[in-house]
């Protein structure tokens, strides 16, 4: 976990031999090494910290969408926790391909490139919460794009969900300067000098950290057989060795607190596991 939290901020972890298992066992064995890392973080509303990603059929033009639920690109992103953990059961027929660049790299890039967009994304940005909202809280939380704090830069980002929260009353159209800072930040994250794209295997564990990688997944064909098509399970992880955040972090995150921060916590939810 050091190399994820303080070195190149990702690892890929191989040969879990899910073959010889069912899935309930594989779901296990992958809860007991994410435990050892940090604390488990509910994902969505409905309080699962065991998440599966796979095609639902939906589509991310619905607002109560996310779009792992979707066979649709994800775009280069972070999730609401501090590291985001994937095992893949099965992969897609074609696609699907995980996508990672450094948010670090982005962020000097810009200073180099155009410090003034650079400093539009430092400033806090509505981003849609997608209907899982928090008792007291809006339908969107407002944090940087870029949050430099205690010498560190962490960042926070998706950009269909910025665009999306310009659906509620009192969240301004992008201006012409914020488009063309979201802009500059994607054609970094696209760049294929800047960015690794990987294939996750049958039996990969894959552990980003989200404050310094952003990660995209291409789209994917799914195979006909129900058995056959794409499944990775997901866990969102709290570590207790984590970095410092800034306030902005707690409006989506709940707390700053390493070991006690991030997932998605609404009015009733509790934490369980779904093995299927």
């Amino acid at each position: 976990m050091d190399d994820v939290l303080h070195g190149r901020g990702f690892v890929l972890l191989k040969g879990l031999p899910i073959e010889r298992w069912t899935k309930p066992k594989a779901a296990i064995a992958f809860l007991a090494i994410g435990v050892h890392f940090g604390n488990l973080r509910m994902q969505n509303a409905e309080g699962h910290v065991l998440g599966h990603v796979r095609d639902m059929g939906r589509s991310s033009d619905d607002p109560h969408t996310r779009i792992y639920q979707t066979r649709e690109r994800q775009t280069h992103h972070t999730d609401s926790c501090d590291v985001v953990g994937l095992l893949c059961l099965h992969g897609a027929k074609s696609g699907g391909l995980s996508n990672l660049v450094s948010s670090t790299t982005i962020f000097n890039e810009m200073r180099r490139r155009r410090p003034d967009l650079l400093k539009v994304l430092l400033e806090p940005i509505e981003t849609d919460r997608r209907g899982e909202v928090p008792e007291g809280s809006k339908p969107y939380f407002n944090t940087p794009v870029f949050n430099h704090h205690e010498g560190l830069v962490s960042a926070m980002y998706q950009r269909q969900y910025i665009e999306s929260a310009r659906r509620f009353p009192g969240v301004a159209p992008l201006n012409a300067q914020q488009i063309e800072a979201l802009d500059l930040l994607d054609q970094l994250a696209n760049d294929p000098r800047l960015n690794l794209m990987m294939e996750l295997q049958p039996g990969d564990i894959q552990l980003v950290h989200n404050h310094t990688i952003l990660h995209d997944r291409t789209a994917f064909e799914d195979y006909s057989e129900p058995e056959r098509k794409r499944h990775l399970l997901r866990l969102w992880l709290s570590p207790r060795d984590a970095r410092c955040l800034p306030k902005a972090f707690a409006e989506r995150f709940g707390s700053t607190t390493p070991g006690d921060r991030g997932g998605v916590v609404v009015q009733g939810s509790k934490a369980t596991v779904q093995f299927e």
